[in-house]
């Protein structure tokens, strides 16, 4: 039996890449990949070589989900060392560190040398445990040395031969950010923008095409900042995305995050084109043009406005997603009114709403007046009434459409032994539940599927990601 490496992910669709591709280059290797988290009830296992946490720095909360995950793994995995690695290991490694003797740390930075990690393993199969982190530590050592001022290395790196977590394909064209928002820690962590050449960046997609995927969701940092070398010159991301769709021939295109301000008539343009996913998620924070000054973001909140219209011309009823930071230092309830405003007028189905997190390096975390977290803790659940309300009103205005969809999963829930579920996403991001019986053919994960959208589910049906009950169409 091979030894196990196994991962740990947090945070967003990035760090999901990254950690894909740095478990092929384990798994090219000669290693036996897990990525389903552990819990409480997870059974030790001696088998673990080597634990990955990939972490997030994005709240406080997420740097205590990462520690609580670290301090699992060093109990349910006696044998193994613990490798953390992400934007919160970039910022705090000592803290890190301080936790156990079994752990070593890779700042995020640095994290396309995961690559480089399996051979250390083959070389030394002795190690194991604190003996193997402290290896490893060592041999990081001389990457710190030769690192650049704030500067990723080898950012592109990390690529995925199969995606084991998500049937749908990722690819990562955009990584740092040039941007100072003052409550932002992500940017100190990646480091400087820097971009995928438009070339690489075609071929990727064309080799993804190749190996049958239908759907890429194409991920970054900051978007706006793409500019990738291309013949003699440049292209930005909607030159990007009009090459892609020239160069190959039915693969669909999903953008994870938009910036507001990139959104103008030719990007509305190209995204028109059928093959591009009708959901978009724009990184928002606030609709008060006072709250956006003071978090220093690149853009007003006509931006915003204009982003949602010029979407909603370039496609049919689309999934508006935002992110809503409710709390920021200075927030006064006539600027959170005019949030709530905004979500209403632009015709947002959902919100990613998170309390205001201070976050310390920052120009927001010795900001004043702090907006108490009682007040904080009000304005998310009204954002999350919104969500209730605006996400099953989206669902139900497809009530009994046929919509395209990529098959996730399937699996057989341990209550009802007589039914197996399938997990699917449609182009415009309904995540649908479909129920088939035991000697009912299912489709394959990755496959392009028809569904019938039925309603949405109840609070007691909700499991996992799904928020659609859909059935198969008959010719599928």
């Amino acid at each position: 039996m091979s030894e196990i490496i196994h991962f740990e992910t947090l945070g967003c669709k990035l760090n999901q890449v990254e950690s894909e591709g740095a478990a092929s280059a384990f798994k090219n290797a000669g290693f036996e990949i897990s990525m389903s988290p552990f819990s409480a009830a997870t059974a030790e296992n001696l088998s673990v070589k080597l634990c990955v946490v990939n972490t997030c720095t994005v709240t406080a909360k997420a740097e205590q989900k990462a520690r609580r995950i670290i301090r699992l793994l060093l109990s349910k995995c006696p044998k193994s060392a613990v490798l953390v690695t992400g934007c919160y290991a970039q910022n705090s490694r000592d803290e890190i560190l301080a936790i156990g003797k079994k752990i070593c740390v890779l700042g995020g930075q640095y994290k396309g040398h995961l690559a480089d990690v399996p051979e250390v393993l083959k070389q030394n199969p002795e190690l194991y445990g604190e003996e193997l982190a402290a290896f490893i530590q060592k041999s990081f050592e001389a990457i710190y040395k030769t690192a650049g001022n704030n500067q990723i290395q080898e950012p592109f790196r990390l690529v995925p031969d199969g995606f084991a977590h998500h049937s749908r394909a990722s690819l990562k064209i955009q990584d740092g950010c040039n941007c100072a928002c003052t409550y932002c820690a992500i940017r100190l962590a990646r480091g400087k923008s820097v971009s995928l050449d438009a070339e690489e960046a075609i071929r990727r997609v064309q080799k993804l095409e190749e190996k049958g995927q239908n759907e890429v969701v194409i991920t970054t940092v900051n978007i706006s900042q793409y500019r990738g070398h291309y013949k003699d010159g440049f292209v930005n991301f909607a030159g990007l995305l009009r090459l892609f769709l020239q160069n190959t021939k039915s693969i669909r295109f999903r953008i994870s995050s938009l910036y507001p301000e990139i959104v103008d008539e030719e990007l509305a343009q190209i995204i028109s084109d059928r093959r591009v996913c009708p959901h978009f998620h724009l990184s928002v924070q606030s609709g008060s043009d006072s709250v956006l000054a003071k978090m220093k973001r690149p853009y007003k909140i006509e931006a915003v406005y204009k982003a949602c219209s010029l979407l909603k011309k370039a496609k049919k009823n689309p999934f508006l997603a935002c992110d809503i930071i409710a709390g920021f230092p200075g927030e006064t309830d006539e600027d959170f009114e005019l949030t709530l405003k905004m979500l209403g007028d632009c015709g947002f189905s959902f919100v990613h709403a998170f309390p205001f997190s201070a976050r310390p390096n920052t120009e927001a975390f010795s900001m004043r007046p702090m907006v108490p977290n009682s007040v904080a803790g009000k304005r998310i659940e009204a954002l999350e009434a919104f969500n209730k309300k605006s996400k099953s009103e989206y669902i139900a205005s497809f009530e009994g459409q046929v919509l395209e969809a990529v098959c996730e999963t399937v699996h057989r829930p341990k209550i009802f032994a007589d039914r197996i579920v399938v997990h699917a996403v449609t182009g415009n991001f309904l995540h649908c539940k479909l129920v088939f019986g035991t000697n009912e053919k299912l489709p394959e994960p990755g496959s392009l599927i028809k569904v019938k959208i039925l309603r949405p589910l109840s609070k007691s049906e909700i499991s996992g990601e799904s928020d659609t009950l859909a059935v198969l169409e008959e010719n599928s």
